[in-house]
């Protein structure tokens, strides 16, 4: 646990009690603050009484001795309304902040040089945020992973010279981190997301450019540049004077890394100085993994590890759970798990990974639904539809060879019996979803380990 000494004596609402939330608060106790919890779940309230938090209603207590609100991420800041309790921090002038804020406020006080990795971006987030934490601890770094990657960043252990934090960092909470300053800074990409929360595109994209924009002086910004808003960040942040890496799966780079041919490149002043290939390395199977290892290796080598030392720890990466995840195979039947795939644009990805394709997809529909996907149906032998966008996807889908199967394990039990009768080299059924989860699971992490454990009871079964 980081121990939050920069409230010592203060007084700080936290509200929000989730995972985040309970650790947000034993951080702050730690480190001398005394901490107000609330939630408008009643259950998040008494658990954390039961953890010896003190808790009142926020909406009653007396705001002029609070010195910050606390707000876990998942709590509206500005679209579509602010939540009851921005608006009373703000009648009363006090400060909100995310936990990220608070691990970053820390560190400037205690070792404000640590190593610092910081990642956001629409899409590939997680699996970079592993792959770099997969590199550094094959090199014998101590890398500590959290943030929106599952662990809350206040139960990692405390910065420390040679330790290294590497945090992915959603658009939610780089929204309440106003002073992020990463050693190394990375944002991927930026396609529409979050709209809901962010109103408009653009807005979206600000508060993504935070994470690059604060870069600490000395430190590196990392950035892919195949869409219009993070070739226009790699500009701003060239012109204020940090030291930028681009990275591009489409395109030349003059200073960063590229494709040439099935080589990633690194270049400089336009000369190519280092070359991999990732033709060996299964868990990054497509150009978008192209992307997410060009930027994990420009992120290792601002770190000081040398070329030949991240590409060997890269091939040994064995992926992400729930990200194009190879859970068996039966005979030439390969499964893949690609649950964290809830929109269209994140499904592209692992359906321009593979041909012969069986694939299962549904769930509680995004905007667009899959039609911005119809380039690639001709690599899609049939399609297994489940949950609420099961009739809307079959609309979309006309004559192309469909069912709707309602569940996950009526599909996967037709798909492995089509997949096993193709005649093709490599069949895969595929669950990628392009959907939220809700209507059947509570998160695409249940969904897929409900893929997993059917797959892994299936006769026959050899991981993969």
């Amino acid at each position: 646990m980081i121990a939050v000494t920069t409230f010592r004596g203060a007084s700080v609402a936290v509200f929000g009690l989730g995972g985040s939330g309970l650790a947000t608060c034993e951080a702050l106790r730690a480190g001398g603050a005394r901490v107000i919890a609330w939630d408008d779940n009643p259950a998040s309230v008494a658990k954390a009484e039961a953890a010896g938090h003190e808790v009142a209603d926020l909406r009653h207590i007396d705001w002029s001795g609070v010195a910050a609100l606390v707000l876990a991420p998942g709590v509206p800041l500005t679209h579509p309304a602010p939540h009851w309790s921005v608006g009373l921090a703000r009648a009363n002038g006090v400060e909100i902040l995310g936990d990220i804020e608070l691990f970053c406020r820390e560190r400037r006080a205690t070792v404000p040089r640590s190593p610092f990795v910081a990642i956001t971006g629409t899409n590939g987030k997680s699996t970079t945020t592993a792959l770099i934490t997969h590199i550094l601890a094959a090199c014998g770094r101590d890398p500590q992973m959290g943030g929106n990657i599952g662990t809350a960043i206040l139960s990692l252990q405390p910065p420390a010279a040679g330790r290294s934090h590497v945090v992915e960092c959603s658009s939610f909470q780089i929204d309440l981190t106003p002073s992020i300053d990463p050693l190394v800074g990375i944002c991927l990409n930026v396609t529409p997301d979050h709209l809901d929360r962010h109103g408009t595109l653009d807005l979206y994209a600000g508060v993504k450019e935070r994470l690059v924009a604060g870069v600490q002086p000395g430190g590196t910004a990392i950035l892919g540049i195949d869409d219009r808003h993070s070739q226009a960040m790699a500009d701003r942040a060239e012109r204020a004077g940090h030291q930028v890496v681009r990275i591009s799966i489409r395109n030349p780079v003059a200073d960063g890394l590229c494709l040439e041919g099935p080589d990633i490149v690194r270049t400089r002043a336009g000369a190519v100085v280092a070359r991999f290939s990732l033709g060996s390395a299964g868990a990054l199977r497509g150009t978008h993994n192209a992307q997410n290892a060009m930027a994990a290796y420009a992120a290792c080598e601002a770190l000081g590890l040398a070329h030949a030392d991240i590409v060997r720890a890269m091939l040994t990466f064995p992926g992400l759970a729930h990200r194009m995840e190879q859970v068996g195979r039966i005979g030439k039947v390969l499964f893949v798990n690609d649950s964290k795939a809830t929109n269209a644009d994140s499904t592209e990805k692992a359906l321009a990974a593979f041909s012969d394709i069986y694939w299962i997809a549904g769930g509680t529909p995004k905007e667009g639904g899959i039609a911005p996907l119809a380039r690639f149906f001709p690599r899609i032998r049939k399609t297994y539809l489940i949950g609420k966008s099961a009739a809307d996807f079959a609309v979309t889908l006309g004559s192309h060879p469909h069912v709707i199967a309602g569940t996950l394990d009526k599909a996967l039990a037709l798909a492995a019996a089509d997949a096993a009768a193709d005649g093709a080299a490599d069949p895969v059924v595929l669950l990628s979803p392009a959907c939220a989860s809700y209507d059947q699971f509570p998160n695409f992490e249940v969904r897929g380990k409900a893929f997993r454990d059917l797959v892994l009871a299936m006769p026959g079964i050899a991981k993969a």
